[in-house]
Parts: structure tokens; sequence; C-alpha cells
């Protein structure tokens, strides 16, 4: 009978040295305490970082707060981009700054002025109309003074258009005479012509007369002729004709901002701008 032999030892693979020690094929692990094994007689528990619910609740606060303020900033230009472009190109707010254009307009209501007119639409009689002031027909007033801070404020937010512009440098009238008409004060009845065709002005101030000075004028052309509501208090062409002849009282059309078009503030008083077309549906063309 064969002698017995050992079974065979199987081949442990590549890679596999069982004859070395775990700690010597491990050194990085020697001496380390296992989580599943306690710890010597004496010693206190290893714990891991705290890093629980509040410090993540937190971390999520923070992160959400940063990313409300990134998307308030964006809105925020965005917004006041569209507001500058809407200003400088579309429409603006003004403030009314006096009595001229009562009882239509009255001081300290704002209207919204569309900067369409003129240009891609045409200026037409009896349109209320905002322009720079042509020949230092206004006097020379101080400025609010808010303080440094809000007075920068102030500009600001006026240039960007979020706040109406208080007319500073600006007024606004009626337009009665365009380039070429020939504007008559009075006839027998005490009123204006155009062009041979006297006026009915229901938008006049009650009280008040179509015009306590004479004139007869022809509008020189790139320019019109601008009267205020409230006749016996308002600043206009007549009062700045000095040729008398229309040239020096006449506005040029360059220095028109815009057409008001409506009343916004206050609430009360909300109410489309009329431009009274019926008035001078009459009138025919200069010649």
């Amino acid at each position: 009978m064969p002698a017995p032999t050992a079974p065979p030892v199987p081949d442990p693979g590549p890679g596999a040295d069982p004859g070395i020690p775990a700690d010597a094929r491990y050194p990085q692990f020697t001496g380390a305490v296992r989580r599943d094994t306690a710890p010597p007689t004496g010693q206190a528990p290893v714990s891991p970082p705290a890093s629980g619910p509040p410090e993540r609740a937190r971390r999520g606060v923070g992160r959400h707060l940063l990313a409300a303020i990134r998307e308030l900033l964006i809105v925020g230009s965005i917004a006041l981009l569209l507001s500058f472009v809407v200003k400088t190109f579309l429409a603006q707010a003004f403030y009314i700054p006096s009595e001229s254009m009562e009882t239509t307009l009255v001081t300290d209501d704002r209207v919204i002025v569309s900067k369409l007119t003129p240009g891609l639409v045409d200026l037409h009689r009896g349109d209320v109309v905002v322009f720079a002031d042509p020949n230092n027909w206004l006097a020379t007033q101080p400025s609010t003074d808010r303080g440094p801070v809000l007075n920068q404020v102030t500009r600001a937010l006026t240039f960007v258009g979020l706040l109406p512009n208080t007319a500073e440098g600006h007024l606004i009238k009626r337009v009665i005479g365009l380039p070429g008409d020939k504007v008559v004060c009075c006839d027998a009845q005490g009123r204006l012509s155009v062009n041979g065709t006297a006026l009915t002005e229901p938008y006049v101030k009650a009280g008040e007369t179509p015009s306590d000075i004479t004139f007869n004028i022809t509008v020189p052309a790139g320019r019109i002729w601008v009267m205020g509501d409230n006749r016996g208090h308002s600043s206009d062409s007549r009062l700045h004709d000095d040729t008398g002849d229309g040239a020096s009282g006449s506005v040029p059309v360059d220095l028109v901002v815009g057409r008001a078009f409506v009343l916004v503030w206050p609430l009360s008083r909300w109410d489309w701008l009329e431009n009274y077309q019926g008035s001078y549906a009459a009138v025919p063309p200069a010649s």
C-alpha cells in the first residue's frame, strides 16, 4: 500500500502572501483602533467629528441666502436697465411744477410723456408737449436740496427713470400752431384763429380769455407755437415773441421731449390727455 501523502496546497493566486503578517502587509493600520473593537480599559471612545443635521441645515440656509441675493441682484440690474431704456427711448414721467396748464394739469400732477412724438409719430395741433427751455423762458430757481446723499440718489433714480423728472429746465404747453401755420389773436368774438379758422378751445381754464395779448404770426419752419391752458398765468410763445413775427416765440421741434398722453398721479385724477382734434378738424393745412 502506498504511503499516505498530504493534500496539495491550493495556489493562492498572484498577489496573495498568506505567510506575511497583517501588520507587516498594512503598516498604516498598525496600532489603529478599529471601530468594532472596544478601546483599552480607561480610554474614552474615539468619536467622529460632529456633522449632524444642525450644521447641514446652517449650510443649506447659507446657500439659499446667497442664491436669493444673487437672483435679486440680477433681477434688479435687469429692471434698472429696462427702466433706463424705456426712459431714454419710449416714455418718461414728468412732474408738473406750476399752474400754467390748469385745469388740465395742476401743480404736483405726474404725467407720462411718449418719446415717440415727434419722430415715429407726428405732432398735431392740440397735443400737450414737454420741451426743453428754448431761450431762458424759465427764471433761474435753486434746486431742492435734500442733502448730499439724497441728492445723488434722487438724480440717479431720475436718470434711470424710476423717479419723475421734476421738469427743471423743461416746460409743458399745448401746441396751437405747426410749422407754416398762421396764428392770430383775436377775432371779434375773442377767439384764436389758425389759417383763417376760428378755434373753439374747451381746454382753456374757465374764466380765462383765449388771450389778453394780441398777435399775428406765421410759425417758422421746424418750429411750433405753444400756449398754456391757463392763459392768464402761462409764460408761453406769446410772452417771448420779441420780434413779433413768431420767430423768437416759437419753439424748435428739436427741443420737444415728447407728448404727454396720460395723467398718472394722483390716482384720483388719473386720465388720458386729450388733444382735442375736433377743435382743429376744420383748420386747413398751412399754405
